[in-house]
């Protein structure tokens, strides 16, 4: 099949039928693909609205955020939804609304749960994030353990991935709210990601607690809009990726106060396709583990951990709203040996991935009927 399209690809052809060829390799291509795929895929429900963010819990279920401000209870049996009451109160505007939601690690004894979503304030709106205790199906004791320093009336770049690590720490994506030159400053939560105890103190060795007129709660700085977040407890490392502009798409590893160089280094362009910045590196910047471009709009990141795809460990998986696809990045220690692209004859815009108890894979597709997706391995009997 590789041979037959690299041998249309360099035929001499008149322009008339250069469209033709063109069209030829794209179905070539994505036949290939599809056939590729190791997955069974299987929808549990599809009466979501929008959903953004889902954390499982116990008994076979999954907690689902939509963005209008509604928090699901999903059965991974069969299906069913109950709704759960006492959310936070929303302000739904552009891209924000109630966006992401995670468990505490020890949710089965605290039971704890954690949201990001867009509050209202005086001169405008911010993200925010808030906790509360799940008994059946009621939220109670909820309050705000952050309201960030990021308040714009711009309807965008809300950020709001939330992921614990090994030591139950709480780290906090914040976008750079359509301000990008906030990204560079620590006097601002904009394009920050932030880093709280699980009741929302500061850590101690946080890496800017001591730095004259920066904020205490930045863990790193010069971010665009990462909306994928995901915790390796196998390697400890914390990975994320962000949207860029126009091209410039970017998966990281974060660092304690590192900077990611937006909007001062980046391979991404003005959405009029003039140049932001011509420069791509700059000494003290972050260079990105990957990059896209063009930009495949990524959102929800996971890592793979499990029994089902036994040749995924360590794989990164990233959900895309532009290209509607799931990306499979190759991983070798820290870096990527190749992309995999996968779920192009779904049609769905991509906006969360998650590894369920069961090793198997779960997405949530952003539309007023969004799917929770199952992705299975194929039967190879």
């Amino acid at each position: 099949m590789r041979r037959f399209i690299q041998f249309l690809a360099i035929q001499r052809l008149p322009f008339q039928l250069l469209a033709i060829q063109r069209l030829i390799i794209f179905l070539l291509l994505f036949a290939g693909n599809a056939l590729a795929e190791p997955f069974e895929i299987s929808t549990i429900t599809d009466q979501l609205h929008h959903p953004w963010g889902m954390a499982f819990i116990q008994n076979a279920q999954v907690l689902v955020t939509e963005k209008a401000g509604t928090i699901k209870k999903v059965s991974l049996t069969d299906g069913s939804i109950q709704t759960i009451t006492g959310g936070p109160n929303v302000t739904q505007l552009g891209q924000g609304g109630l966006l992401d939601i995670e468990k505490h690690p020890r949710f089965n004894q605290n039971r704890w749960v954690y949201f990001s979503y867009s509050k209202q304030m005086s001169r405008g709106v911010t993200t925010a994030v808030a906790k509360a205790t799940l008994e059946g199906n009621q939220l109670i004791d909820l309050e705000d353990i952050l309201v960030s320093k990021a308040v714009s009336n711009a309807g965008q770049h809300f950020g709001s991935r939330l992921a614990f690590d090994e030591h139950e720490l709480l780290y906090i994506t914040i976008g750079d709210r359509g301000k990008r030159d906030n990204a560079q400053r620590l006097s601002s939560h904009a394009g920050k990601v932030l880093r709280l105890h699980d009741d929302g103190k500061i850590p101690k060795n946080n890496p800017f607690l001591t730095t004259p007129n920066a904020y205490a709660e930045i863990y790193s700085y010069g971010h665009r809009n990462p909306q994928g977040l995901a915790f390796d407890k196998e390697s400890q490392r914390m990975w994320l990726h962000e949207h860029g502009p126009k091209g410039g798409d970017e998966v990281n590893l974060l660092h304690p106060g590192a900077n990611y160089g937006w909007p001062v280094i980046t391979y991404g362009k003005e959405y009029s396709g003039f140049s932001i910045t011509d420069e791509t590196h700059r000494e003290g910047m972050e260079q990105p583990v990957w990059k896209w471009v063009p930009s495949i709009a990524p959102s929800g990141l996971a890592v793979y951990r499990g029994e089902a795809f036994k040749n995924w460990q360590g794989d990164l998986l990233v959900g895309a709203l532009k290209f509607k696809l799931l990306a499979h990045l190759t991983m070798k220690g820290i870096h990527v040996k190749n992309e995999q692209r996968y779920l192009n004859s779904l049609d769905e815009r991509i906006r969360a991935v998650k590894i369920g108890p069961d090793g198997l894979v779960y997405l949530l597709s952003d539309s007023a009927q969004g799917r929770l997706i199952k992705l299975s391995p194929k039967n190879t009997l």
